[in-house]
C-alpha cells in the first residue's frame, strides 16, 4: 500500500510513513475531514436522485444524461471514492460499472470528454483496485473511440457515435478539429495500451503528437483549430484556456509518464518551446501587479483569461524540475505569480467565487467578463501543485478559502450546484462531474500527506485521475509492457452551465 502511494483512510497512523506524520496537524485533519463529507455530500444526493444518470440537477432533483447516458459521474467519482476510503461506496459503484455500464449507445460522443472522464476514470479505477473489470471497459470504450483516428492526417474527429463509429467534427468548427480536444488523449491511451499490451491506442494518440510536431511553430503556440485532413493550423485564436489548454499539459505529463526517457523527450522539448511562449504572452494589471495569460489572433492580444488557464500555475509547478537551476527558479516564480492571480479571481467578487473569465484593463486590476462559476477545479488544483512542490501552507489556506466559498454559496440540500452569476449568488441547477473528480479530490490532496497518491508514482489526467506511471527498463523508454495493477483488497473540460 505504502509503496503504490495510495492510502487509506483508515488507521493513518499505521497507514502513512512516519517521515510525514509531520505534516499532519490537527487543521489539516480537520479539513481534509470536511472535504471528504462534502464528497459524501455530493455523492450521497447523486445516489439517491441521479443513481447511474451522467449528471444530477440538485434543484430539480433528478438526473440527467448530457454525456449519452454511461454514468458520467459515477465513473467520474470512482477514484474520489477510492482515495477517501469511503469502501461501501465505491464497491456500490463497481458493482453497477459490472452489471448496468453499457457503450453501445446511438449517441454522438464527444472523443475528448468521453477519453477523460470515462477512460481515464475507469483506467485510474483499475489501478487503484487492480479489479480488470475497469480495465475491460476502459478497453470497450476506447474500442468505441478509435475509428476517430481514421482521418488523412490521423488528427482525429472530435465526435463519434458509440454504436455505428461514425465519426465527425461539431458543427460550429467549420469541419476543424480542437487542438485540446485532439491532443489530450495521449495519457490514457497510452496506459491502456501499457495495461492491456496492445499497442494500437498508444500508436493512433502518439501519431497526432508526431504530425503537430511538423508543424509546430517557433514559439510553441499553436492555434484551437487544426484541419484533420491537412494536418495544418487554420487561422483562429491562441489560448491557454478553452479549446487550448490541455494539449500543452499533456505534453508535459506524457513526459513523465514515460518516465522521462528519450523515447518522450521531445514532448518535454515541444512543452519547453510552448512554455517561452506563454511567457511572451504574460502582462501584469496595474495597480495591483496581477501576471495573467493573453490570448492572441494573428498578431493581436487580448487581455482575457479564462479561469481554466488557472492550471497552468500547477503545470509550471510541476515541470520547473525539468530545468537548470535558474530556469527552474524563474519558472516556479512565474507559477506562483499566476497563482496569486488566480486565488484574487475568487477573492474579488461578492461571493468569493470566480467567474469564468475576466478582463484585464489599465488601472482596474481585473474585472469579471463571463460571470458565472460551474465549480471548476483548476485554480485548487493548482494551489495542489504548489503546496506539495514549495511547501508553502499560503496554498493551503487560500484552498480553504475557496472550499469554504463552495460550501456557503453551492451546497444545497441535495447536492451541489454552479452559480449563474458570482455576483448575485444566483443558483444554476447542475452538480457537474468533475466537482466529484476533480475539485474535492485536489481539495482532498491539498490537506494530505505528499505520500497520498505520490507524484512520483502517478500522473493525474486532466479530470484528475491518477494514472500509475510503470516503471520502464532498459533505454528503450517507453515500452508496451503490462502495468501490474496494485491490488490491495479493502481490508477527478468543457463544462457547461446548468
Amino acid at each position: 500500500l505504502r509503496k503504490a502511494g495510495v492510502l487509506l483512510e483508515e488507521n493513518p497512523a499505521t497507514e502513512i510513513p512516519r517521515k510525514d506524520l509531520v505534516e499532519i496537524d490537527p487543521i489539516n485533519n480537520e479539513r481534509r475531514e470536511k472535504v471528504k463529507e462534502a464528497m459524501l455530500h455530493a455523492w450521497n444526493s447523486y445516489v439517491k436522485y441521479a443513481w447511474g444518470m451522467d449528471e444530477l440537477q440538485p434543484q430539480s432533483k433528478n438526473g440527467v444524461n448530457s454525456f449519452g447516458g454511461l454514468g458520467a459521474t459515477l465513473v467520474d467519482s470512482l477514484d474520489t471514492l477510492y482515495i477517501m476510503g469511503l469502501r461501501d461506496e465505491f464497491q456500490k459503484a463497481r458493482d453497477w460499472v459490472a452489471e448496468s455500464l453499457s457503450f453501445d449507445k446511438d449517441y454522438d460522443a464527444s472523443v475528448f470528454e468521453t477519453t477523460i472522464r470515462v477512460v481515464g476514470g475507469l483506467l485510474s479505477a483499475y489501478d487503484m483496485s487492480g479489479d480488470k473489470v475497469f480495465l475491460e471497459k476502459a478497453k470497450d470504450i476506447a474500442d468505441r473511440l478509435l475509428p476517430a483516428w481514421d482521418t488523412t492526417s490521423g488528427i482525429p474527429y472530435n465526435s463519434i457515435n458509440l454504436a455505428h463509429g461514425r465519426a465527425h467534427n461539431f458543427g460550429w468548427t467549420n469541419g476543424d478539429s480542437i487542438l485540446a480536444d485532439s491532443g489530450t488523449e495521449q495519457l490514457e491511451f497510452i496506459a491502456l495500451s501499457q495495461r492491456t499490451g496492445d499497442p494500437k491506442y498508444q500508436l493512433k494518440a502518439e501519431n497526432v503528437i508526431r504530425q503537430l510536431q511538423k508543424i509546430y511553430p517557433s514559439d510553441g503556440l499553436l492555434p484551437i483549430y487544426i484541419n484533420p485532413q491537412s494536418g495544418q493550423a487554420s487561422y483562429s485564436t491562441i489560448t491557454f484556456g478553452a479549446m487550448g489548454d490541455s494539449f500543452y499539459e499533456y505534453l508535459l505529463k506524457v513526459w513523465i509518464q514515460g518516465n522521462k526517457t528519450e523515447s518522450v523527450k521531445h514532448y518535454r522539448q515541444m512543452w519547453e518551446t510552448s512554455m517561452e511562449g506563454l511567457i511572451s504572452l504574460t502582462r501584469q494589471t496595474t495597480p495591483s501587479n496581477y501576471t495573467y495569460i493573453c490570448e492572441k489572433s494573428g498578431g493581436s492580444l487580448s487581455h482575457k483569461m479564462d479561469e481554466l488557464a488557472c492550471f497552468a500555475p500547477g503545470m509550471l509547478a510541476l515541470g520547473a524540475s525539468g530545468y537548470g537551476p535558474e530556469k527552474a527558479k524563474q519558472i516556479m516564480n512565474l507559477a506562483e505569480e499566476l497563482a496569486r492571480t488566480c486565488y484574487n479571481f475568487y477573492q474579488t467578487t461578492p461571493t468569493k467565487l470566480a467567474g469564468e473569465n475576466y478582463y484585464f484593463h489599465a488601472e482596474q486590476d481585473m474585472n469579471v467578463g463571463t460571470s458565472w462559476n460551474i465549480l471548476r477545479p483548476e485554480t485548487v488544483e493548482s494551489l495542489m501543485y504548489l503546496w506539495r512542490l514549495t511547501g508553502n501552507k499560503t496554498y493551503q489556506d487560500w484552498g480553504w478559502d475557496i472550499f469554504e466559498a463552495f460550501e456557503k454559496n453551492s451546497r444545497i440540500a441535495s447536492g451541489y450546484v454552479g452559480l449563474r452569476d458570482v455576483n448575485s449568488g444566483e443558483k444554476d441547477d447542475k452538480m457537474q462531474t468533475f466537482f466529484l473528480a476533480e475539485t474535492l479530490k485536489y481539495l482532498y490532496l491539498l490537506f494530505s500527506p505528499p505520500s497520498v497518491v505520490s507524484f512520483d508514482e502517478w500522473v493525474f489526467n486532466t479530470e484528475a485521475h491518477p494514472l500509475r506511471i510503470v516503471p520502464t527498463h532498459g533505454s528503450n523508454g517507453q515500452s508496451i509492457e503490462t502495468a501490474k495493477p496494485v491490488v490491495r483488497p479493502f481490508g477527478r473540460k468543457q463544462g457547461k452551465q446548468g
